[in-house]
C-alpha cells in the first residue's frame, strides 16, 4: 500500500489493489465503524476538497472521499470529461459508465472489509460527484440507503441503468442547489426532483443563494440529512 501524509485532517493517501479507487479518510476512524459516506468531488478536484464536510458527522461514521480516475493536470481529477456548449454539458458517456462501474466496486469493497451494511451506507458528491452518487444509487440502490446531490444533476444518459421503482422504494436523496448557480443553472435540479418523483425516490430538496459550490447552510442540511439516514429516522 502507497502511503503519503495529506494534512491534519484527513488521514493519509490510500492505493492497494484491495480497493478500486486511491482515497483518503477522516482522521479519527473509529475501530469499528457503524456507517459509511463516500464523498466525490468534481471536475477539476481532488480527494482533499470535501474535507469539511467530514465536520459534524458522527464518530462511528466512516467517510471516505475517493480520487476520480481521469487525470487532468496536477493535482486535477475527474469521473469524466465533460465540455459545457450552449447546449448544455456534453459528456464522454463512456467514461462516465466506467467510472459508475468502478465506484460500484469500490463502495462494495470498502463495505466489505470494514462490515458496513448497505442500509448504513451513503455516497454524495459535489457537481460532477454528485452526478457520480446519483449514477451509482439510481442504479444499484441495493448497495446504499441514500445519496446526496450538491450542486450536480442526474445524466440523461443514466437512463438505460436505471433500476425499477420496486428496487428504488427505499431508497433516499438529498438536492442541494445554489439558486445562482452559473455553471449547472438551478433547472438542473428542478429536473433531478422531476425525475425521482417519477421514480418513486423520496427525496429532500433545498435551495441557497449561493452560485455553483457548498455554502455552510448547504453543508449543515446535507449533514442532518445524512445523520437521518444513517440512524434510520
Amino acid at each position: 500500500m502507497k502511503v503519503t501524509t495529506t494534512g491534519a485532517d484527513l488521514a493519509q493517501v490510500r492505493s492497494s489493489t484491495d480497493f478500486a479507487l486511491t482515497f483518503v479518510a477522516n482522521q479519527a476512524q473509529p475501530t469499528q465503524p457503524k456507517a459509511l459516506a463516500v464523498l466525490l468531488h468534481g471536475v477539476g478536484g481532488n480527494e482533499t476538497d470535501l474535507a469539511n464536510l467530514t465536520q459534524g458527522m458522527g464518530p462511528e461514521t466512516l467517510v471516505v472521499m475517493p480520487r476520480g480516475p481521469l487525470t487532468l493536470g496536477a493535482g486535477q481529477y475527474a469521473w469524466f470529461r465533460v465540455n459545457f456548449s450552449s447546449a448544455g454539458p456534453v459528456i464522454v458517456e463512456a467514461e462516465a459508465e466506467q467510472s459508475r462501474q468502478t465506484l460500484l466496486r469500490f463502495v462494495a469493497q470498502l463495505q466489505q472489509t470494514h462490515h458496513i451494511a448497505p442500509e448504513k451506507t451513503v455516497i454524495a458528491g459535489f457537481s460532477q460527484g454528485g452526478i457520480m452518487s446519483a449514477s451509482v444509487a439510481l442504479s444499484a440502490p441495493a448497495l446504499v440507503a441514500g445519496f446526496a446531490i450538491l450542486s450536480g444533476r442526474i445524466l440523461p444518459e443514466l437512463k438505460p441503468h436505471l433500476a425499477d421503482a420496486a428496487q428504488l422504494k427505499n431508497l433516499r436523496a438529498f438536492i442541494g442547489h445554489g439558486e445562482y448557480d452559473s455553471k449547472l443553472p438551478v433547472v438542473w435540479a428542478q429536473r433531478s426532483e422531476q425525475l425521482l418523483g417519477d421514480l418513486g425516490v423520496a427525496h429532500l430538496s433545498r435551495r441557497y443563494p449561493i452560485d455553483h459550490g457548498i455554502s455552510a447552510a448547504m453543508q449543515a442540511d446535507f449533514v442532518s440529512w445524512l445523520q437521518g439516514v444513517v440512524s434510520g429516522d
